[in-house]
């Protein structure tokens, strides 16, 4: 069987699906029964090598959004056929996908569909992803909750396959740490003891006015000392996230690094005295996982897949309702049994994450 993987849409591997696909080629193991072969830009070649040798092809199709989405919409699948794929997996596919499929397909899906859906504006999903997804053989979700939202838009149930992320227990995982002022990850030198809320600045669903105005309650009501670090790389929401920093009274102790490098992301974790994560439309939410894993109580939002990544091993609240974040903020940072409970569940649930299980399961579908 020859298997084609989709490297396109995944932002040469600095996203949340470039990620995905990096660490699933790096635990699929060589199966005698299955050629894998990546294709997409000619810059990418290198960006998601395996364990053992894999052939890739390259694209002539420049780095462009709209030029990428035509070649796939037209030419993807006529592609797919001349390679002789038996299986393609197209790694992004709410970001670009064919607009039918004469190769069994299999697409992965890790956001919350019906948000792009709803969102009039955004014709590309609506005319063509949303049909695509109806035609394709099957889909890989993280989560019930994406599961959910997908048979919501009339997608059958039956052809949409749960397998929850892994998390690299090699970057994430409890630190016996000394107790330093500050902590250097360069360029950053960030000032113990903090809070972090880990996530991508992209939009008002991700709850920074409510988390910052949490936080001034929070600061009021303890007098503590702690610091909010929101670690993600910035879009062009992140100007308005600056407003909120800068109205609040404890602006000083609000701290924006943008793009945090991944693998320095455990030691950013494991120095927090607690994550806090309000977002309010996350289909995976796999910086719940990693932070636990990092033996870091966790406080995070009821609503999208939240609740149910977490395993009820977190403190939840819900994000519209600013004095009760507030309150859980207080008690993942100063009730010291809340704390040690949360560590300890939160330290087993995680372990129970690693992408070799994501990646042998999604072989299965493979075979399937």
């Amino acid at each position: 069987m020859k298997v084609g993987i989709d490297t396109f849409g995944l932002d040469h591997g600095q996203s949340g699906l470039g990620s995905y696909l990096y660490y699933l080629m790096q635990n699929l193991e060589e199966d005698k029964d299955i050629e894998f072969e990546l294709f997409g830009q000619e810059t990418d070649r290198y960006t998601y090598k395996a364990k053992f040798d894999v052939e890739y092809t390259a694209v002539n199709v420049s780095d462009n959004v709209r030029k990428q989405r035509a070649w796939h919409f037209f030419k993807a699948d006529r592609f797919a056929a001349q390679r002789e794929y038996d299986v393609v997996i197209y790694s992004a596919a709410n970001r670009m996908i064919p607009s039918s499929f004469s190769v069994r397909s299999i697409a992965i899906v890790n956001d919350i569909v019906s948000k792009q859906y709803n969102d009039r504006k955004d014709k590309y999903f609506r005319n063509v992803v949303i049909p695509s997804f109806k035609k394709i053989n099957a889909i890989i979700v993280p989560s019930e909750f994406v599961k959910n939202d997908l048979t919501s838009l009339d997608i059958t149930p039956e052809k949409i396959f749960v397998i929850p992320n892994g998390i690299d227990h090699s970057i994430f995982y409890q630190q016996h740490l000394t107790d330093v002022e500050y902590v250097n990850i360069k360029p950053y030198a960030i000032k113990r003891p903090y809070i972090i809320y880990p996530t991508k600045i992209s939009g008002p669903d991700k709850n920074y006015e409510q988390l910052i105005n949490a936080f001034n309650i929070f600061k009021e009501k303890t007098k503590l000392e702690h610091r909010l670090v929101l670690a993600g790389s910035q879009t062009d929401y992140a100007e308005e996230v600056m407003k909120f920093v800068l109205s609040s009274p404890y602006a000083s102790d609000i701290f924006m690094t943008g793009f945090f490098p991944h693998k320095e992301l455990g030691t950013l974790y494991a120095n927090a005295d607690a994550c806090i994560f309000p977002s309010s439309q996350e289909g995976v939410g796999l910086p719940i996982l990693e932070t636990m894993a990092s033996g870091i109580p966790v406080a995070c939002a009821d609503k999208g897949a939240l609740s149910e990544i977490s395993g009820g091993n977190a403190v939840l609240f819900n994000p519209d309702d600013v004095d009760g974040m507030a309150a859980a903020i207080e008690k993942v940072v100063c009730d010291n049994d809340v704390r040690g409970s949360l560590v300890e569940r939160g330290l087993k649930w995680a372990g129970e994450f690693t992408w070799k299980k994501t990646a042998e399961r999604i072989v299965e579908v493979i075979k399937k």
